[in-house]
């Protein structure tokens, strides 16, 4: 069993910046592909961004790509993510995710792919 606890959620204005932690416990962080989902309401959840397990892959929507950066440090069982020049379309509740992976350098892009969620963290930009 993994344990995920999302924080760094938040108000920003349009062009502001946040940054993302998922803090893991439970088992050996290094051995999970990690993802960042979300979910703006009256909409399906959608992928974010995908880190692998050692951390070299990572990928992105075009919707994100270029303004948000995925990153992890498996010595603090920590993934990270940073929004910046963040759009009111952005609104949502970020939640992050691991996938048990015999592969270092997979990614994985859907959510019925994951193994365990995070309870999720509100981010909110005001236009």
């Amino acid at each position: 069993q993994v344990q995920l606890v999302e924080s760094g959620g938040g108000l920003v204005q349009a062009g502001g910046s946040l940054r993302l932690s998922c803090a893991a416990s439970g088992r050996t962080f290094s051995n999970y592909a990690m993802g960042w989902f979300r979910q703006a309401p009256g909409k399906e959840r959608e992928f974010v961004s995908t880190i692998s397990r050692d951390g070299t892959n990572t990928d992105y929507p075009d919707s994100v790509k270029g303004r948000f950066t995925i990153s992890r440090d498996n010595a603090k069982n920590t993934m990270y993510l940073q929004m910046n020049s963040l759009k009111f379309e952005d609104t949502a509740v970020y939640y992050c995710a691991a996938k048990s992976s015999y592969r270092p350098f997979a990614l994985f892009l859907g959510s019925n792919e994951y193994d365990y969620w995070g309870q999720g963290t509100q981010v909110t930009v005001s236009s």
